[in-house]
């Protein structure tokens, strides 16, 4: 691999972080803006939702694969954490006991992923900016 192919797939990579952490950041914000919705179109309370990465594979000329970047899997529902259940007999969507399910959404815990998402997309906007500052220099050194 020559040098410009290094540089270039070094930013491929952090672009795709950039990319997928910015999908993770909108999947918290929405679950964050549904934290108290006890109905949705599909019927029950809302469900957190995460977002699964997989990795970009790219095969070398010998047939190994190496890693240059992530992508985004898909979203999918958070089935394993219940629903938080409230005893509101006043509430519209009570069942016939009075209880009212209220979505897996703990808003701490969405606090928390969204500052670890944000860390990593400034990681990977400074690894990128990096990547820009050493193609300038190379090209000026060349020059």
């Amino acid at each position: 691999m020559n040098p410009l192919d290094r540089l270039f797939s070094g930013m491929r990579s952090s672009a795709s972080g950039l990319a997928a952490e910015r999908a993770r950041i909108d999947v918290i914000a929405r679950n964050i803006a549904n934290a108290e919705a006890t109905t949705t179109p599909e019927g029950g309370p809302y469900r957190r939702q995460l977002v699964r990465f997989e990795p970009i594979l790219r095969e070398l000329a010998d047939g190994s694969r190496v890693a240059e970047g992530v992508r985004v899997a898909g979203v999918v529902e958070d089935r394993e954490t219940p629903f938080e259940v409230l005893h509101d007999p006043a509430h519209p969507d009570a069942d016939e006991l009075g209880n009212v399910l209220l979505p897996n959404v703990n808003t701490a815990r969405e606090m928390a992923d969204m500052i670890t998402a944000l860390r990593a997309y400034e990681a990977n906007l400074n690894a990128e900016d990096a990547f820009v500052r050493m193609a300038e220099k190379a090209l000026r050194l060349a020059q």
